[in-house]
């Protein structure tokens, strides 16, 4: 590690990574068929190629299962080593129970306790604070999955969601550590802007009318951008200094993948030098709301653009508006 993250009481660290993405790939072209645009034009707008969707059998609970038998293996424990399962989702279309307690279940980890965080795009990123907290308070091991299948959740028809979205499940388990591995914390919401992002109608209006639509995503693209390219930056140098680490430390940037033009105005209105490697996901696994941050992880890692030891900055940020942010060793 390049720099030491500054944390109170034990340490704990990211062990593992593993990411599962779905088999079919959606391109540009596909989606143009049922909205008024192009491939030019949805690459120029968010630097997006393609995308995965899950086919019927790649449910939330395969999804995940795969990505966390690779971050198990990884981390080098086994699934009864698992003390707690985090399931970072919003499309687990049941209230209850959680989709965490399947996952435990799937893999045989029948000593560890299971929830939902449901904090949209961010999830992951509150997951791994919450993973981080627990490992430093309790032990033990905290498998943090981030799984969402976007495209159950989608008005293919909506111009202004329909082409963005994409499937997939991205896992790290996170334990304890012999010096600091996770920096402290900068989270938060605005939730005077909760509409920007939101469920078109709440459940309750199918069983007022069962012909209802059902609910869809929707997202007020705009109002979005403007907040994320403009306080985001923010957050990230805020949880950068938390750490005790500056801009020049830092060898990876992680963000969540909601659109190129965001992450390349987060990476230069935060200072960050050249040498830093910066995530773009995005470009061909669109954006995967929970998943985005796992899964740009292990992409980056298995590129060879970041290495085992290197300091990163994770931030996520999305509906409610919420976000979290924290400096953390790359596995």
């Amino acid at each position: 590690m390049k720099a030491e993250l500054a944390a109170p009481g034990g340490h704990s660290r990211i062990l593992g990574v593993g990411a599962y993405r779905p088999r079919r790939i959606v391109g540009n072209a596909e989606l143009c068929r049922h909205i008024d645009s192009s491939d030019e034009w949805i690459r120029s707008r968010t630097g997006i190629v393609t995308r995965r969707w899950a086919d019927p059998d790649e449910t939330l609970g395969v999804m995940a299962e795969q990505a966390a038998s690779k971050a198990i293996a990884a981390a080098g424990i086994g699934p009864l080593d698992v003390t707690c399962v985090i399931a970072a989702t919003f499309t687990h279309l049941m209230q209850t129970p959680a989709i965490a307690t399947e996952i435990a279940h799937r893999l045989g980890a029948t000593r560890a306790a299971g929830f939902d965080v449901s904090a949209g795009c961010a999830g992951f990123v509150h997951g791994v604070v919450l993973a981080s907290d627990a490992v430093r308070a309790r032990g033990g091991h905290v498998l943090v999955v981030g799984v969402e299948r976007m495209s159950d959740i989608l008005d293919l028809t909506d111009r202004s969601t329909a082409f963005i979205f994409g499937d997939g499940a991205g896992a790290v388990v996170v334990g304890p550590g012999d010096e600091p591995g996770i920096g402290p914390a900068v989270w938060g919401a605005d939730g005077s802007q909760a509409d920007a992002i939101r469920q078109s109608v709440p459940w309750d209006a199918l069983k007022k009318d069962p012909g209802h639509p059902f609910p869809a995503l929707r997202q007020d693209g705009q109002r979005v951008f403007r907040w994320a390219v403009y306080e985001m930056a923010a957050v990230g140098r805020r949880a950068l200094d938390a750490a005790g680490v500056a801009p020049q430390d830092l060898d990876a940037f992680i963000p969540h993948q909601a659109n190129e033009r965001i992450i390349d105005s987060m990476t230069r209105s935060m200072g960050l030098p050249p040498g830093v490697a910066v995530a773009k996901d995005i470009v061909t696994a669109g954006n995967t709301s929970g998943a985005s941050v796992p899964l740009a992880m292990d992409a980056l890692l298995a590129s060879g653009g970041a290495g085992s030891g290197d300091t990163a900055l994770l931030l996520g940020y999305g509906a409610g508006l919420s976000y979290a942010a924290v400096v953390a060793t790359l596995p």
